[in-house]
């Protein structure tokens, strides 16, 4: 018998442009320069702005087993020993942010551990970090914990651990539910573990469960995706994220096609990966979630939220913690250095462990939140008069009216509302707002 899903397939087609690359933050990360540390001091001595929120994001960098598709800093070969030096240095790291000004007296908001892998590291590993960064700044008041997983380290006694360290959004890197499209991607788990990590999050009685999707991995079929749609469905979690897959330079996949001269990507093509996620919004949302982003579904819009995304797409301050992780902090860009052993020594040096950095324009803070919260589907145009002083309506009049004839978005009552097909490729559109020296640029 032929699901109501697979029947999508045959019926819907995609406008939606081609091509991809997920935008993340502005302006692009090739303006930041190796030479501006001293804007980092400079803004860690600052006064706080009372109505921004303050973040922590942790990066744990270690996983299993390195994805074929991963463009992330991560280690596969660290023992015990250096897993717990470079946990210390984070902690170093915080004790020395918690004292400037900026951060002084202040409690986080929200808390987000990513990777890597944070749930590859041991239940006495996770309980002494947190503990530690707990007596720094303590997390009382904290909305949101949200913590990275990979379903084959959750254990039972793991679990209870990411539990009882305050977790409150659990997020399982499930990809794909066959065993042969996670073997042959890389993944070091498999769908057995996918099951039984979810049970144990559900009995754990987690606030939120999410579950993370990849369109268009390597080998993947019409088939499959409509299996993935439907057993995502059958376990109904609070949220469903789903990317679809790029190929960025550092991936092993695209040093594989490089080294054989391949010129194209063999993965399917962004039309295909288009239809894929549309047929996937639409059977979530005949199962009763709504659409919260251009790659999330949540079960209940008032319930769900992803405080550590809406908080940071509206200028909260965040203090990344770890190798080459990013910082925004009253006003500055800034990201630490990116291979762990000159990470830990200059934590071990006493030096702020900067790589590179950017002081933004209010200008420039303002095109940040705004295409960042595109990414919504739906912009507030006032928000932006009110923050900013800026009448986006006129100021992005041709934009707006360009991408209102092909048929991606639309003004309607002082809010930009994109349409399925511009939620669809929205990456894709927003370089068009961005500064002038700012387009043709490396995104990197």
């Amino acid at each position: 018998m032929e699901s109501d899903s697979s029947k999508i397939t045959k019926t819907v087609k995609t406008s939606t442009r081609a091509g991809n690359y997920f935008i993340s933050n502005y302006p692009p990360f090739s303006f930041w320069s190796e030479d501006h540390a001293v804007e980092v001091e400079l803004a860690l001595n600052s006064e706080p702005n009372p109505e921004a929120k303050l973040g922590l994001y942790h990066h744990i960098p270690f996983c299993r087993k390195r994805c074929h598709f991963c463009y992330f800093r991560v280690y596969t070969d660290k023992n015990a020993k250096q897993i717990q030096e470079y946990l210390d240095g984070t902690i170093t790291e915080l004790e020395a942010m918690a004292a400037q000004p900026l951060i002084q007296g202040r409690k986080p908001y929200f808390i987000y551990f990513g990777g890597g892998t944070p749930s590859y590291l041991s239940a006495k590993q996770l309980s002494s970090l947190t503990d530690s960064m707990k007596a720094i700044l303590p997390w009382d008041e904290a909305e949101e914990v949200a913590f990275e997983c990979e379903p084959g380290t959750l254990n039972p006694s793991k679990m209870t651990a990411v539990k009882d360290i305050g977790v409150t959004r659990l997020s399982l890197g499930v990809e794909n539910f066959d065993d042969h499209i996670l073997q042959i991607n890389g993944r070091a788990h498999r769908a057995p573990e996918v099951y039984r990590a979810y049970e144990r999050a559900q009995a754990e009685n987690f606030d939120q469960i999410n579950i993370d999707l990849i369109a268009g991995m390597l080998e993947e079929t019409e088939e499959n995706w409509q299996r993935n749609i439907e057993k995502t469905i059958e376990l109904s979690p609070d949220s469903v994220t789903i990317y679809q897959m790029e190929i960025p330079y550092n991936t092993g996949i695209y040093k594989e096609m490089k080294a054989s001269g391949q010129l194209v990507a063999p993965v399917a093509d962004w039309e295909t990966k288009r239809r894929w996620v549309r047929e996937a919004f639409e059977a979530l949302e005949g199962a009763g979630y709504s659409i919260a982003s251009g790659y999330t579904a949540v079960k209940n819009l008032e319930r769900t939220k992803f405080i550590y995304r809406d908080e940071l797409w509206s200028g909260a301050d965040l203090i990344g913690l770890g190798v080459a992780s990013f910082s925004h902090a009253a006003g500055v860009h800034f990201q630490n250095l990116t291979e762990i052993e000159p990470y830990i020594e200059a934590i071990s040096a006493g030096e702020l462990p900067v790589k590179r950095a950017f002081r933004t324009t209010e200008e420039e803070r303002m095109i940040r939140e705004f295409i960042l919260q595109m990414k919504l589907g739906h912009v507030d145009l006032n928000y932006f008069a009110e923050k900013f002083g800026a009448n986006l309506q006129e100021r992005f009049e041709d934009q707006f009216s360009g991408l209102a004839d092909e048929g991606l978005l639309h003004l309607e009552a002082g809010e930009v509302k994109l349409t399925r097909d511009g939620l669809l490729c929205v990456d894709n559109l927003l370089h068009g707002f961005f500064l002038q020296q700012h387009r043709d640029s490396k995104i990197v």
